[in-house]
């Protein structure tokens, strides 16, 4: 049973779930899944529901794929790989319709948008087809956990200085920047919740992240 469990989570498996936080990250470094990083993150509250939804599709649609990827011929992989993620991006989006409509209808597209998702076509062509199950579906983690640290990231930034509060899944709206500061003349940024300024915080953060690892520019 250890030796089961050391090869379940030895450091190469574990490097799958932590190298796309940082170093490979989905969005900062490879660039996949720009649009939604822009679209949904005026609000940290669909940005965790997004985050989560993307992270259980490529998880589970990577197991699935490695599951049967040697009996799937190569002329028509493409189509596999898209009947595999529709069947999970619909059972999401029905999930979330029934258990938390209010944030559904503000996700609104972008759900079903998953399909389109390059980290999800990007991680089963490089990945899935490739690899054994287990380190496929802990690739999946990783790599919807390093999209979804940047979404959230740039609704925290976008909502706190655009609205002075946050809203989050199943508490609501939290005001974080005090009464007292608005005495003393602040005022929110309401050009944070347009839609130029995910673009710019989302560069601002890839900027950040570039400047603290070389590596990453040198890599590229």
């Amino acid at each position: 049973m250890a030796e089961k469990n050391d090869s379940l989570f030895s450091k190469k498996n574990l490097q799958l779930v932590t190298g796309p936080l940082g170093k490979n990250n989905p969005i900062t470094v490879q660039t996949l899944g720009i649009c939604s990083a822009l679209a949904i993150t005026v609000k940290v509250e669909p940005a965790i529901v997004m985050s989560i939804s993307v992270t259980i599709v490529v998880a589970f649609a990577n197991l699935l794929a490695s599951l049967i990827r040697k009996s799937i011929p190569d002329r028509i992989r493409i189509i596999v790989q898209l009947v595999i993620i529709a069947t999970l991006v619909i059972i999401v989006d029905q999930i979330l319709k029934a258990y938390a409509y209010g944030v559904s209808k503000q996700l609104s597209v972008f759900v079903g948008l998953i399909i389109t998702n390059c980290i999800l076509m990007g991680r089963l062509e490089a990945f899935a087809l490739g690899n054994k199950p287990w380190p496929s579906f802990l690739d999946g983690i990783g790599n919807g956990l390093g999209y979804g640290i940047i979404l959230v990231m740039v609704a925290l930034i976008r909502e706190l200085l655009g609205a002075g509060a946050i809203t989050l899944p199943g508490i609501g709206e939290i005001k974080l920047i005090p009464e007292s500061f608005y005495e003393f003349g602040y005022a929110n940024n309401g050009l944070m919740i347009l839609p130029p300024m995910a673009l710019i915080t989302l560069g601002i953060v890839i900027w950040v992240q570039k400047a603290r690892n070389k590596e990453i520019i040198e890599h590229k």
